[in-house]
């Protein structure tokens, strides 16, 4: 090192940084008025080691910039390229255009700030990424419940394979289900008829005090074989009575006789009557008795609410029950009805719309796809009370049932969307 200038205080000068430069021993220019020691008259037996690393921070060049150049540099050199000594740099005509800057050093200084346009930028990413963040906190999903999680030990919840038996139902439920239009093809009877007589077996099923079951599929039963069987007038409370007959042999336990049913029809039909339009409903139904109905799936879609379980029960079935008696209602699959008159059900007793991620899982459902059913609902719940047809909003206006016809109806639901 007896050859160096490095470590002599009066190195730094033009007239120095010409003369090492000259003896081909420099490697960066140095711009006059630089308070950074010269690297210009470094001793030829240290040009093999490794550069010094610095890199060149032009107009404009960011400090990030500068640290990717340098390291850049120092990867492209190979050992055999290293021992070779490196050719000096000509000095620029205007050496404020070119500074030597440590690296290290200049992230460190605080005489050194980064640029305008550098902080403006890192200024952004910072504000992409708390947005990012945000946005990953307003996407996350509801969590969907396991709401056979409490029945894992009760062997008649049969938890093993629920899911298997509702997927057999939505997929059987058509078979059930009738023509929504079905009345065009009878001549005597029209679908007011048909409501008078449903309104009355409610009231029936109602004084019997038979099986909630019983009942919806009475109703299919009727809009099966009317679908399939023209039928006078005089001749349709008959054919709703057998259909309640078929019912109750189907469902209850304890099956009212045939002359019980005779008395409440005011004894119109005799015995025989009433037995051979049982065998005229089977047969026209093939023995078909086994189909899903809007209870079966009730039982399973209330279990899925979160909300007050005995009042949302009453409500829901008042609300269903409205529905049998109307006769456009039948263009809507049972799955759909109960899933609908849940969410009506929900929306009336906390006043907003209330469909949770659980709700649409068990059912199957959207709450787009319940809007238009749910709407007709909100409707028939408004008038109730009113006309002629009252056996529902009767029999939901009893402590029995909770008063749950008492209930002010979810108008909010009638509202267009926005």
């Amino acid at each position: 090192m007896a050859g160096s200038d490095e470590n002599n205080p009066g190195v730094i000068g033009p007239g120095n940084i010409q003369e090492g430069l000259r003896g081909r021993v420099g490697k960066f220019p140095v711009a006059t008025g630089t308070n950074r020691r010269a690297l210009s008259n470094i001793n030829r037996n240290i040009i093999g080691g490794p550069p010094y690393p610095c890199a060149v921070n032009k107009r404009g060049l960011s400090e990030k910039y500068a640290a990717q150049l340098a390291n850049k540099q120092q990867q492209q050199l190979e050992p055999e390229e290293i021992k070779k000594p490196v050719r000096p740099v000509p000095i620029s005509s205007e050496p404020e255009d070119c500074n030597i800057i440590d690296v290290e050093g200049y992230k460190t200084s605080d005489d050194f700030s980064a640029p305008t346009f550098v902080q403006h930028t890192e200024a952004m990413l910072e504000e992409i990424d708390r947005m990012d963040e945000v946005e990953m906190e307003d996407v996350e999903e509801e969590p969907v419940l396991d709401i056979d999680g409490c029945d894992k030990r009760d062997p008649l919840a049969v938890v093993e394979y629920i899911d298997d038996l509702y997927n057999f139902y939505k997929k059987a439920e058509r078979s059930g289900c009738v023509p929504p239009n079905y009345m065009a093809q009878q001549f005597d009877i029209n679908d007011r008829m048909r409501g008078i007589l449903i309104d009355w077996l409610i009231e029936v099923h109602y004084k019997f005090e038979l099986m909630e079951e019983t009942l919806y599929l009475t109703v299919n039963l009727i809009d099966r074989f009317l679908a399939v069987h023209p039928v006078v007038r005089k001749k349709l409370q008959l054919v709703g009575v057998t259909a309640m007959l078929l019912a109750c042999k189907y469902e209850e336990v304890s099956v009212p006789v045939v002359e019980d049913l005779i008395l409440i029809s005011d004894k119109a039909y005799s015995r025989n009557e009433v037995l051979d339009m049982e065998k005229n409903m089977v047969n026209a139904l093939q023995f078909n008795l086994s189909v899903p109905t809007p209870y079966v799936f009730m039982r399973r879609f209330l279990k899925a609410s979160q909300c007050d379980r005995k009042q949302l029960e009453l409500l829901a079935f008042f609300i269903i029950e409205l529905c049998l008696v109307e006769y456009n209602m039948l263009k809507f699959p049972p799955s759909l009805l109960a899933a609908a008159a849940i969410y009506t059900a929900q929306c009336t007793l906390s006043g907003t719309k209330q469909w949770s991620k659980t709700n649409e899982w068990c059912t199957g459902y959207s709450e787009q796809q319940l809007t238009e059913c749910s709407r007709l609902m909100v409707n028939f719940h408004r008038i109730a009370g009113t006309g002629k047809l009252t056996g529902v909003h009767r029999k939901y206006c009893t402590s029995k049932f909770g008063y749950a016809a008492k209930n002010e109806p979810a108008d909010f639901l009638l509202d267009p969307p926005f």
